[in-house]
């Protein structure tokens, strides 16, 4: 079950980054949204894998 919470934080996060220069300094509201919600999932995956590994 850890893999799969390591392989959902390292999609959110690849997802988010690529999100950087779209979101244009924080300023478009979708991009910036989408952007914050990736890095949480990603965060909240790699504490839930790093719990078991």
């Amino acid at each position: 079950m850890s893999l799969l919470y390591l392989g959902i934080a390292i999609v959110a996060e690849i997802i988010a980054t690529s999100l950087l220069k779209a979101s244009e300094g924080f300023t478009h509201l979708i991009p910036t949204a989408v952007l914050g919600l990736g890095y949480l999932v990603a965060f909240y995956c790699l504490s839930m894998a790093l719990r078991d590994i």
